[in-house]
């Protein structure tokens, strides 16, 4: 898999594909000849549980207007996405990390034609929220080191002083304390711990992780996993997209001099100070989120999550349905329709043109 940028990314195709957006809500194919209405066929995706209900909300449009498509997507994490994209088991994959540049280099990627580079575009932003079951406790105010010492497992008690100096006033129990982590192989354990090893280096040790690297506490499949054994247990923790953690006791972060509970607000304040990252295709929109930002009502545990395709298919027909399908979940009217659903942040204009730009490169 080459490295390459490409040149023929130009602002005239980015209007053309907002412009088709717009008009059609998810009946976007950019820069094509074909419209939208004239698309047929089985579109297969696989990977990020963080996105399925956003991946729901776009499907329904897409397939609406488009009836003579059907857009499959099984949710088995972002590991198992990737996984089944370079193996050329489904036509585009869902993440919650993109690939890296060296596992872009040594490839393969089964579902691309030979020689070209790959297409990660941003759709779904949104705050990973850390949750908790305590009785009679709605509410907590924690730094990142002492987020970092529950996770670790050297702050075993909710009444450890720690927690004690950050919620005054509070009456905490001294109940043992259940953090609780994904077992599979999961982007939003990646993002996780990379707030973590960002903010609490001394504390969090094993770094930027998507496979849980302790022992510690309880192990659960999946986002819908740990959200069920947090809410079935007492003294639990543990981490989920807040897509699917409404109704459940959250953590408030610090952030700066402030605590900064997870909204999709804030998720998006994050992701606008954070740059892209470097040495990569222009279809390849991968950002480097700042873990450490201290943006006013920023809310730093974030995770940004990835459609993933090919900039060149072997099959047109496949390129049509991938092109189509990402444009629409980009579009404004995608995007609303995935806030609604999923409690996500729309991504930007700023970010739609670029987005738009790379989608509008598939071929």
């Amino acid at each position: 898999m080459k490295l390459h940028r490409r040149a023929a990314l130009g602002a005239v195709a980015t209007v053309a594909a907002l412009s088709l957006a717009g008009c059609a809500g998810n009946e976007s194919t950019p820069a094509t000849s074909e419209s939208a209405s004239s698309l047929e066929g089985t579109l297969n995706g696989s990977g990020a549980t963080s996105q399925q209900v956003a991946i729901q909300a776009w499907t329904a449009q897409f397939q609406s207007a488009n009836d003579a498509v059907t857009v499959n997507y099984d949710p088995q994490g972002s590991g198992t996405g990737r996984e089944s994209f370079q193996s050329g088991a489904v036509q585009f994959a869902g993440s919650d990390r993109a690939f890296t540049t060296d596992e872009i280099s040594a490839g393969p990627f089964g579902a691309c034609a030979d020689g070209t580079d790959i297409v990660e575009i941003p759709a779904y932003v949104s705050p990973i929220a850390v949750i908790f079951t305590l009785d009679g406790i709605d509410e907590l105010d924690l730094d990142a080191k002492t987020l970092a010492g529950i996770f670790a497992g050297t702050i075993t008690s909710w009444d450890d002083p720690a927690i004690a100096a950050t919620n005054s006033g509070v009456d905490l129990p001294a109940t043992k304390i259940t953090p609780v982590h994904r077992s599979d192989k999961s982007g939003t354990t990646a993002n996780f711990t990379d707030y973590l090893a960002a903010n609490a280096p001394d504390v969090w040790t094993s770094g930027s992780v998507e496979e849980w690297p302790t022992a510690t506490g309880e192990a659960a499949q999946g986002t819908s996993g740990v959200v069920n054994a947090v809410k079935g247990g007492e003294g639990t923790i543990g981490y989920a997209d807040s897509s699917q953690a409404t109704g459940i006791s959250s953590v408030s972060v610090k952030v700066g001099d402030a605590f900064v509970g997870h909204s999709a607000e804030g998720a998006a304040i994050a992701v606008d100070a954070s740059p892209f990252e470097e040495g990569r295709a222009d279809t390849d929109l991968a950002i480097k989120i700042d873990r450490t930002t201290t943006a006013e009502d920023a809310y730093p545990i974030v995770l940004v999550s990835y459609l993933i395709g090919c900039a060149q298919y072997d099959d047109a027909g496949t390129a049509a349905l991938v092109k189509g399908f990402f444009s629409a979940a980009i579009s404004s009217e995608g995007q609303d329709a995935a806030a609604e659903n999923a409690g996500s942040a729309p991504i930007s204009d700023d970010l739609r043109t670029k987005a738009a730009a790379a989608v509008d490169a598939i071929e």
